[in-house]
């Protein structure tokens, strides 16, 4: 998937023209992520790690270099920067179809990667904590995920409190994607941010009202990877949670999620296989 396919996808998405959703793998360029931290630092790691992602049928690698698990310590811009460019460089000549999304909050990062050829930034703050990340991008072709986040991911955990999830979180879409389409950008995708800042029923009232989230029908993208939600609520850990995964990845595309994050690309794949046939099928006279 280019560029190109992506503004075609948020595009056919908006006009609710029938679409297979998409899988973005998670690649964690860190040594302290919840889940994989560590596994992929060098390039004999993250190399093999991207081929097996891409034949397992991802349509997107996402590059994350600063951990953003609950409490984790905020990275300096170089730091961050010294972890992505090389991975950047090698991944796009040895898979130049490649289509790669960067995970950043900082507008400078953003402007590198772009450069470099990404086709979107993932952002966590969804701009509350750079504010010339909606100027940088807003200049460019690239899609841009606006995520849903309370505080910073040091604190995001601190004092939880909403009226109305449902409604707080939507409210701030609209919002923001607002002051980004009055600089002319429109290549959004949604992200509610779960574990960004709610507790385990907030996430799963987020989830279970997915459709009030799809505001002005962009993408929405889900990311419930091997998180707290699942392996809390199951009493196990990240690395037993690939099961419970899987159950809320279908549920999510029951619900109308248009992209699902993933470790788990194969899994994924499957899940969106069976759930787009079962959906297709259930409106069809047999």
């Amino acid at each position: 998937m280019e560029k190109s396919s992506i503004t075609t996808f948020i595009t056919q998405v908006k006009q609710e023209e029938e679409t297979n959703p998409l899988i973005m793998g998670i690649l964690n360029l860190t040594p302290d992520s919840f889940y994989d931290g560590g596994s992929y630092l060098s390039e004999r790691e993250y190399l093999p790690r991207v081929e097996q992602m891409l034949s397992e049928g991802a349509d997107i690698i996402d590059l994350g270099a600063v951990s953003t698990r609950p409490g984790a310590k905020e990275l300096s811009l170089e730091e961050e920067w010294g972890r992505l460019e090389t991975a950047l460089e090698k991944i796009l000549k040895q898979f130049p179809s490649a289509t790669l999304s960067v995970d950043t909050w900082r507008a400078e990062i953003a402007r590198r990667a772009i450069d470099r050829g990404v086709a979107l930034i993932n952002d966590i703050s969804g701009g509350t904590m750079d504010p010339m990340m909606f100027e940088v991008i807003s200049h460019t072709s690239v899609a841009y995920i606006l995520m849903h986040m309370v505080g910073t991911p040091e604190t995001m955990q601190q004092n939880i409190h909403y009226t109305n999830v449902v409604r707080q979180v939507s409210d701030f879409f609209i919002q923001r994607t607002e002051m980004l389409e009055e600089r002319g950008f429109e290549q959004i995708i949604l992200d509610p941010g779960f574990g960004f800042g709610k507790t385990i029923h907030h996430n799963y009232k987020l989830l279970s009202e997915l459709p009030a989230l799809k505001i002005k029908n962009y993408p929405l993208l889900v990311g419930i990877s091997r998180k707290s939600m699942i392996y809390k609520t199951l009493k196990t850990t990240p690395q037993e949670s690939l099961t419970g995964t899987t159950v809320l990845n279908t549920l999510a595309l029951l619900h109308g999620a248009d992209i699902l994050r993933v470790h788990d690309v194969r899994e994924a794949k499957e899940a969106m296989l069976l759930t787009t046939l079962f959906q297709q099928t259930a409106k069809q006279t047999i």
